[in-house]
């Protein structure tokens, strides 16, 4: 027992530091994909709602297929089609060299586009729980449409689809384990390296386990807050 714990250690022979290493790279990862996604997914979310066929096609095309490609196929596609067509680009430029395309810059990428394609079903399902008549509000008191969407519309839209991005969002913190098939050095990628190594399955994925389960809670602790805080003037709770 003492010998499997100290594989555990942070010291020479222990797996302690690169298990945190690989940690921090799927956290870091996760968190890079919503900057991206987020804003891309009520992009989506506001084209879906367009009265002109073009940006509702665009939305629809999106939509339809980054949901319905396996998020692994999509990670992959990412992957190798951007080094290929890098490639094919700068050989037509002269240029012969290899192009390696960054593994942590594919995998936001894959990652951000479907984490856009899934929110922007919540942010819809947002607008349409949201009472009608807001935007003639703002307007009725000389707000412009811009400064009424961010400053009245969504807050509200976020208020209606935190419960559903969490949920989004605890989906990408599982999905990024994907990423050691590129050999992106994460969580799953290390833990994968110690059991090759230590011939120590259960110790390592338990721990994996534990770390996954970890992140869960403490992003549910997160969203619970940031819903209570959106929340607050519903309940009568000054801030």
């Amino acid at each position: 027992m003492l010998d499997q714990l100290s594989l555990l250690s942070f010291a020479s022979g222990g797996w302690g530091q690169a298990l945190l290493a690989g940690a921090l790279v799927t956290v870091s990862l996760a968190l890079a994909c919503l900057p991206i996604g987020l804003p891309l997914g009520l992009l989506v979310a506001i084209a879906a709602r367009s009265r002109k066929r073009l940006p509702r096609a665009w939305a629809t095309t999106f939509s339809t297929v980054f949901r319905g490609l396996p998020e692994l196929l999509t990670l992959l596609i990412i992957y190798y089609g951007c080094q290929i067509a890098a490639q094919k680009i700068l050989a037509a430029l002269g240029y012969e060299g290899e192009v390696l395309i960054n593994t942590f810059l594919a995998a936001m990428v894959a990652f951000s586009l479907v984490f856009a394609a899934f929110s922007s079903e919540i942010w819809l399902m947002a607008f349409k729980t949201l009472p009608k008549g807001q935007l003639e509000a703002c307007a009725a008191l000389g707000l412009g449409k811009r400064t009424g969407f961010f400053k009245v519309v969504l807050p509200q839209l976020t208020r209606i689809a935190l419960p559903g991005l969490s949920n989004n969002w605890l989906s990408l913190l599982k999905d990024t384990s994907l990423v050691s098939t590129i050999s992106l050095i994460d969580l799953m990628r290390q833990t994968n390296l110690a059991v090759s190594v230590t011939k120590e399955p259960m110790l390592f994925y338990g721990v994996a386990c534990l770390v996954y389960l970890l992140f869960s809670a403490l992003s549910g602790r997160v969203f619970a807050l940031l819903e209570r805080r959106s929340n607050r003037h519903l309940q009568g709770v000054r801030p």
